[in-house]
């Protein structure tokens, strides 16, 4: 699936606000992203992969414990660091991207998720991921895991794929293999007019699936997912195998 020339994200979103509930007691004290996997905190795995794929600028949604956070950031090098603050309310995945979006830009840029990571195959993710971003066709990019690449994760899967890459949401009761990965290229224009307020992505991945313009690109490598305490042995297992 070839895309012609089209603009490369160089600007991020990175999602890192939420509360960590099902990470308790270890978020009673720190925010999740900076949960530690094999002694890296998790925020920094996506921030590094995006600093690989030549990304200038990521944008940090900040809430709980968000001093913390913010003091984490500013130890980073080699990226732009904005923070976009939800200190006074806790907008969701949508909703805080809305209030960045001054932050963010005019032009397409990557999405991340700060309590999911992956470790790169053949090819960079990021990268694949921009050459494969066609905005004349697409609105939203995926990254997508496959149940067999992934650790950490129990659900029923997300999407089915078609052999462009077309996604569509997995029927009620059906399971599929593919995962959203936590990772996605969108354009800032899909949340024109859209007010401040708690939503999550998945409205706007599903408005893109009535446009048939949500599409996804198979990981190439492993992917993890830490919601639990005791997912963090599981991830630090894998990883360690992985490398071996």
């Amino acid at each position: 699936m070839a895309a012609p020339a089209t603009r490369r994200p160089d600007t991020a979103m990175v999602l890192a606000a939420g509360l960590g509930k099902r990470m308790r007691p270890i978020t009673s004290t720190i925010p999740k992203p900076l949960v530690e996997i094999r002694g890296k905190a998790l925020i920094d795995y996506g921030l590094d992969a995006l600093e690989r794929a030549g990304v200038r600028r990521a944008v940090v949604n900040v809430h709980y414990l968000a001093d913390l956070m913010q003091a984490h950031l500013r130890r980073r090098k080699g990226i732009e660091i904005a923070v976009s603050d939800e200190r006074d309310a806790l907008l969701e995945s949508g909703g805080g991207i809305v209030r960045a979006l001054p932050l963010i830009g005019s032009e397409p840029f990557y999405v991340v998720n700060a309590d999911t990571f992956w470790i790169d195959g053949y090819r960079d993710n990021l990268e694949l991921m921009a050459e494969i971003w066609d905005e004349a066709r697409m609105d939203v990019l995926l990254l997508i895991a496959d149940m067999r690449q992934a650790t950490g994760y129990d659900g029923r899967g997300d999407f089915t794929m078609d052999v462009e890459g077309r996604l569509t949401r997995v029927a009620e009761r059906d399971m599929s293999p593919f995962i959203y990965a936590g990772a996605a290229i969108l354009k800032p224009e899909l949340f024109a007019g859209m007010a401040e307020e708690k939503f999550s992505l998945n409205r706007i991945f599903d408005r893109a699936i009535e446009a048939d313009r949500l599409f996804g690109v198979r990981l190439d490598g492993l992917w993890f997912t830490v919601g639990t305490p005791e997912a963090i042995p599981l991830a630090e297992a894998a990883f360690k195998s992985s490398a071996a």
